[in-house]
């Protein structure tokens, strides 16, 4: 017989979730009253931001953004309506696309972040020291999430980490 979970661990798991989604409307809250866009959209033109080209396939934000490909496409449809992304053929594959950021959705990216930034600090930052962060973000190493990764591809990049 396989092991169960021990009622601690369902209790952890129980709150990692609460907590995610918590956090998350209180972010995106705190987006909605700054008057910016939904979390996705920052999320999406930071990803395409940081690609080499400032472009990527579908296919690649897809699993950089860790959404479904229904979403991932009704948010570039979004991106690209609203001149912050543009759809681009690819030249050595012509079924294939790109989808690259504009400079319109450069500069959104940029401004986005403080509202952002200051959320974190709100939801999060206050709410923790950096002791107490930095025990979180092993804590969350050990199920399979890399907060050093995170903060190390946000170094390399210059780019605010999420």
């Amino acid at each position: 017989m396989k092991r169960k979970p021990s009622t601690e661990a369902t209790n952890a798991w129980i709150r990692l979730m609460r907590v995610q989604s918590r956090v998350l409307d209180c972010v995106e809250q705190d987006l909605k009253k700054a008057g910016f866009p939904p979390l996705a959209w920052y999320d999406a033109l930071l990803e395409l931001s940081r690609a080499p080209s400032g472009e990527l396939r579908p296919v690649e934000l897809e699993k950089q953004m860790l959404i479904p490909q229904y979403s991932t496409s009704r948010l570039i449809d979004r991106l690209v309506d609203e001149g912050l992304a543009a759809r681009r053929e690819c030249k050595i594959d012509k079924r294939g696309q790109f989808v690259e950021i504009t400079e319109t959705g450069r500069e959104l990216q940029k401004k986005m972040w403080s509202a952002y930034s200051a959320a974190i600090e709100k939801h999060v930052g206050s709410k923790l020291s950096d002791a107490d962060a930095m025990k979180l973000c092993g804590l969350l190493d050990r199920l399979g999430c890399s907060c050093s990764e995170v903060k190390a591809v946000a170094a390399r990049d210059g780019v605010p980490a999420r």
